[in-house]
């Protein structure tokens, strides 16, 4: 922690520690639950746009501190459908809790239905609601409970990402766009599949630029990832698929990637504009709960390097959710 003096007497700073190369920041000397002060706030602004992913440890948040401290940041996103682990009275925090009931609900075991949402390693990379014409701009997860091994979350940096490409193939990315959909990532069950009928009862899709400009940084990063990219406009299916598996594993390659290892009351604040992130799937093991509480804040429609921004297909529109 850095301490500065001002005509009031000394003010402490929080101390921001990178972690790794291009991603990923611990911040200490913050209190989340407290009265944040505005020197805070900006330094915490922009070590979020440096970094991507902040990590603070120890912290004392319930569920009102967690939407006070994500209004310091933005609009928090108000959910109209929560699962039932959700806190009543707090519509802007999703209990993630895994989504264990979810599996139940369409038939399946939570091991069967979360091998058939990520049943391969670039499947399961995604940004939050990224087939929503207006993704979040960013989220403020706090875990709770964790078990005693296993649970990690791995980020990774689209713009560093972008960067790394050779100057041919950003040429090449920048002016194509691609069709996001809900549910492009899940393997359905032979015959009956209720979870099938409940993605098309629910379709969410968008046609959005392979390549986005950051609103506040004007980073180029790349708009890519696993679980809601169906194809790459203008390209043929074969050509396509092969563009979309090179952008993804250039996307994920380990020097682009942090991974955080959780303990009760560590808090992560990403900007999803510029990342995606792989949850966890090995922590089952263990027998242990993992209880996550997210808030999102509300983001803006995403504009390509020509200028144009997302266009809605179907299920979203701007600010409404």
């Amino acid at each position: 922690m850095v301490t500065t003096r001002t005509a009031a007497g000394p003010r402490r700073t929080p101390r921001i520690a990178p972690v790794a190369g291009h991603i990923g920041a611990e911040v200490d000397g913050v209190d989340l639950a407290g009265d944040l002060p505005e020197p805070t706030v900006t330094a915490i602004r922009a070590a979020l746009l440096r970094w991507k992913v902040l990590f603070f440890r120890g912290q004392r948040l319930d569920h009102a501190a967690h939407v006070a401290l994500a209004r310091r940041f933005g609009e928090p996103v108000v959910l109209p459908r929560r699962g039932s682990a959700s806190p009543a009275g707090f519509p802007e925090v999703e209990t993630t809790a895994d989504r264990l009931e979810l599996g139940g609900r369409f038939g399946m075991d939570h091991g069967e239905w979360l091998d058939r949402r990520r049943h391969s390693l670039l499947r399961g990379w995604h940004c939050d609601h990224g087939a929503r014409v207006d993704p979040p701009a960013a989220t403020i997860l706090r875990a709770e409970a964790v078990p005693p091994y296993g649970g990690d979350t791995t980020w990774s940096n689209l713009a560093a990402a972008y960067a790394g490409l050779s100057a041919p193939v950003r040429a090449f990315v920048d002016g194509l766009r691609a069709e996001h959909r809900l549910g492009v990532g899940y393997r359905p069950r032979p015959g009956e599949d209720a979870y099938v009928r409940h993605l098309l009862g629910h379709q969410v899709a968008t046609v959005h630029p392979l390549v986005r400009v950051h609103p506040e940084s004007g980073e180029r990063s790349l708009f890519v990832n696993g679980y809601y990219l169906e194809r790459i406009q203008d390209l043929s299916r074969a050509e396509g698929v092969r563009v979309l598996e090179m952008l993804l594993e250039q996307a994920v390659r380990p020097e682009y990637t942090v991974r955080f290892r959780w303990e009760p009351g560590s808090v992560a604040f990403w900007d999803n504009r510029s990342t995606i992130h792989l949850a966890p799937s090995d922590h089952t093991v263990s027998g242990a709960p993992r209880i996550m509480h997210r808030v999102m804040l509300a983001g803006e429609v995403p504009v390509g390097v020509d200028g144009r921004a997302s266009e809605p297909l179907t299920g979203s529109e701007p600010g409404v959710w």
